[in-house]
């Protein structure tokens, strides 16, 4: 119970969405009747010399005398059978309007929904006692008052429309017959024009009142929204243990591509970077894995133990390391100083093959300063003014 009265936050879009995944969407009774009646009324009147017609003719057949049918009983058989399937195709006609009817109003009024989730047993709606809690609820009774305001209303408009017509049907018993159906056709159209007018009030009023008993009845919690939160987001100690998981897995992937890298850049005590170039399928160098303290020991242990040449610049290895990403190219400013490296190396393997002299000591390699995290802008002298 205190559970209910602290439910003073609106609903979610999830909880929203899941309620229309159970069924619970904003259904309008009284716009349903008003599609039933007024769509159901104008195609009658669009279609009323037709159906004049076909009403005469039915009449016509079903009241003349034919001799043969009391020679011939089978006729007789025939011919009522004729009348009942005349009868039945226009029954199932305007039947099918109605349904039409009835399901445009239901999703103009709280959109397309299918689910078969509302047609599964709920065991609990046998209990009688939540029953009369639901009979005598807020929602339900709202609901039967206002659809016993509506029967009244229309009564009330029914039998106003009868009385002050009644000497128009009056009239029309000493009318034939086909003038007869046409007179009352016309007097009966005003009071379903009167009909409709108090439907569409109603409508218009029970379409957006549906829709706020939906989201009042939704509404939650600050304990289901913060359950609805962790369930979205999930457990956090969960989701830390996955995200160390995949870091894991994705160290792993990075130390497998030392191995193939052609060199390892280091600063000797803090980063180290190991780069690889394939001209055939590489625009440019790219980094194969990259880390700083331990890590960069690792690489670097990685790199010795497979014969990968592992070079000092301390300059270059602190640009990479910050300004590229595993598996991307390094940037366009450093070509030149990852170049110059990658021809040390080129010259090492040669020499060791022995088809070329011995290089000599790298040369120290130029780095862009404002790519070197070490090199800060200098603080203006006290008093010095600034272009």
């Amino acid at each position: 119970m205190a559970d209910a009265q602290d439910r003073n936050l609106p609903a979610s879009e999830r909880k929203i969405r899941k309620a229309r995944e159970d069924g619970q969407v904003a259904r309008s009774r009284d716009l349903a009747h008003l599609a039933i009646i007024g769509g159901g009324g104008a195609v009658l009147v669009a279609f009323a010399p037709a159906l004049a017609g076909w009403m005469q003719k039915i009449l016509a057949l079903g009241l003349r005398f034919d001799a043969k049918l009391l020679m011939q009983p089978d006729l007789l058989t025939s011919r009522l059978s004729e009348l009942a399937v005349g009868g039945l195709l226009v029954l199932l006609v305007i039947g099918a309007v109605g349904v039409a009817l009835a399901l445009g109003s239901g999703i103009a009024s709280g959109g397309w929904n299918f689910t078969m989730k509302p047609l599964a047993p709920k065991f609990d709606k046998l209990n009688p006692l939540t029953g009369i809690g639901r009979m005598f609820s807020s929602d339900h009774l709202s609901q039967v008052g206002k659809a016993c305001l509506l029967a009244v209303l229309l009564g009330v408009i029914g039998a106003f429309y009868l009385k002050s017509h009644l000497a128009e049907f009056h009239d029309a018993l000493a009318l034939p017959l086909p003038k007869a159906l046409q007179h009352t056709t016309r007097a009966l159209l005003g009071g379903l024009v009167l009909l409709v007018i108090a439907l569409v009030v109603f409508a218009a009023i029970d379409v957006p009142l549906q829709r706020f008993m939906l989201l009042k009845r939704l509404k939650m919690s600050h304990q289901e929204m913060k359950q609805e939160y962790k369930d979205a987001e999930g457990n956090v100690e969960v989701k830390a243990k996955v995200k160390a998981r995949m870091r894991e897995m994705a160290k792993k992937r990075m130390l497998a591509a030392v191995p193939s890298a052609d060199l390892v850049v280091m600063n000797p005590t803090h980063y180290a970077v190991a780069l690889k170039y394939d001209d055939g399928k590489m625009g440019a160098p790219r980094v194969v894995a990259k880390g700083a303290d331990l890590l960069a020991m690792k690489i670097r242990d990685i790199a010795r133990e497979n014969k990968v040449p592992v070079l000092q610049s301390p300059a270059l290895a602190r640009a990479l390391y910050a300004h590229t990403e595993v598996e991307q190219e390094v940037p366009q400013r450093l070509f030149a100083a990852v170049a110059q490296v990658l021809a040390y190396v080129y010259q090492l393997r040669a020499a060791l093959a022995g088809r070329a002299p011995w290089p000599k000591d790298l040369a120290p390699v130029a780095v862009p300063p404002d790519l070197d995290p070490h090199n800060k802008p200098a603080e203006p002298a006290a008093g010095e003014v600034g272009d």
